[in-house]
C-alpha cells in the first residue's frame, strides 16, 4: 500500500480507480489485543494560502493521557473532491506519523471509514497504509441510511447501505448529538463502537479527536499569523 504513494493520483479519475482497488483490501476482523495506545488524526487547511497541517496525538488507552504527538505542515496537493478527501489528507498524515516516537496500536480518524459512498474513507486508507487497526469517527453523516439512536450515552443505531450495516450512529453523551462510527481496517464494528465510547468519557468527541484538533488548530493559527 505504501508503494502507492510513489505514484499518488493527481486526478479524480485516477483516485477513483485506486479507491475501488483498495476498498477490496479492507478487513473487518477482531483486534489481536486490546489497544494500549490510541491515536487521533486530524487535518486542517488554510484555503487562502493552500497550507495544510496534519496532526497526530497518541494517548494512553486507559488513562487518555497524552504520550506523544507530531505535526506536519505542507501544501494542498489534490483538488477538493467530495468522497476523495483521503487523497488530500493521507500523505500529510503519514508524514506526521513518521515523526512519532511511540507507535499507536489503533488510530481514530476525524472522518469516515466504510460509511462512505465507495466504502473507503480516510480511516480505511490510513489503516491500510499503516497495516494498523483504524476507526472512522465523524461529526456528520456522509452516506447510508439511519435513524437517531436513543438519547442515553452508549445507545446506537445502524447505518445501512441497503441491507448491509456499514457503521453506527453512536450517542457518546446523554442528550448530545451523536457521532458516526465505522470500520477503517482490522477491527470489528462492535469493537470500534466500544473503543470510541471508552475514549469519550466527558465530551461528544473522543479525546483522541479533541487533542488532535486542538493541536492542528493551534499550529494553523501560528502558521497563519
Amino acid at each position: 500500500m505504501l508503494n502507492e504513494l510513489k505514484n499518488w493520483p493527481k486526478t479524480e479519475r485516477d483516485a477513483l480507480d485506486l479507491q475501488a482497488r483498495l476498498a477490496a483490501e479492507v478487513r473487518a476482523v477482531p483486534l489481536n489485543k486490546p489497544p494500549e495506545t490510541i491515536a487521533g488524526v486530524d487535518v486542517a487547511y488554510n484555503d487562502a494560502t493552500g497550507l495544510l497541517i496534519a496532526a497526530i496525538t497518541v494517548l494512553d488507552a486507559k488513562t487518555l493521557n497524552l504520550v506523544d504527538q507530531a505535526v506536519f505542515e505542507g501544501k494542498v496537493d489534490f483538488p477538493y473532491v467530495p468522497g476523495l478527501f483521503s487523497f488530500r489528507e493521507l500523505p500529510p498524515a503519514l508524514e506526521a506519523d513518521r515523526q512519532l516516537k511511540i507507535r499507536p496500536d489503533l488510530y481514530i480518524c476525524d472522518g469516515h471509514g466504510l460509511a462512505h459512498p465507495r466504502h473507503f474513507g480516510l480511516a480505511c486508507h490510513l489503516g491500510l497504509a499503516l497495516n494498523t487497526p483504524a476507526i472512522g469517527c465523524a461529526k456528520t453523516h456522509l452516506y447510508g441510511t439511519s435513524c437517531p439512536p436513543g438519547e442515553l450515552r452508549g445507545e446506537k443505531a445502524p447505518i445501512l447501505d441497503g441491507d448491509t450495516q456499514i457503521g453506527a450512529v453512536l450517542r457518546t453523551q446523554t442528550g448530545v448529538k451523536p457521532v458516526y462510527v465505522s470500520i477503517g481496517h482490522l477491527i470489528t464494528l462492535d469493537e470500534a463502537v466500544a473503543v470510541t465510547l471508552n475514549a469519550s468519557p466527558k465530551y461528544r468527541l473522543p479525546e483522541t479527536t479533541r487533542s488532535a484538533d486542538q493541536l492542528v488548530r493551534q499550529r494553523l493559527k501560528q502558521a497563519s499569523g
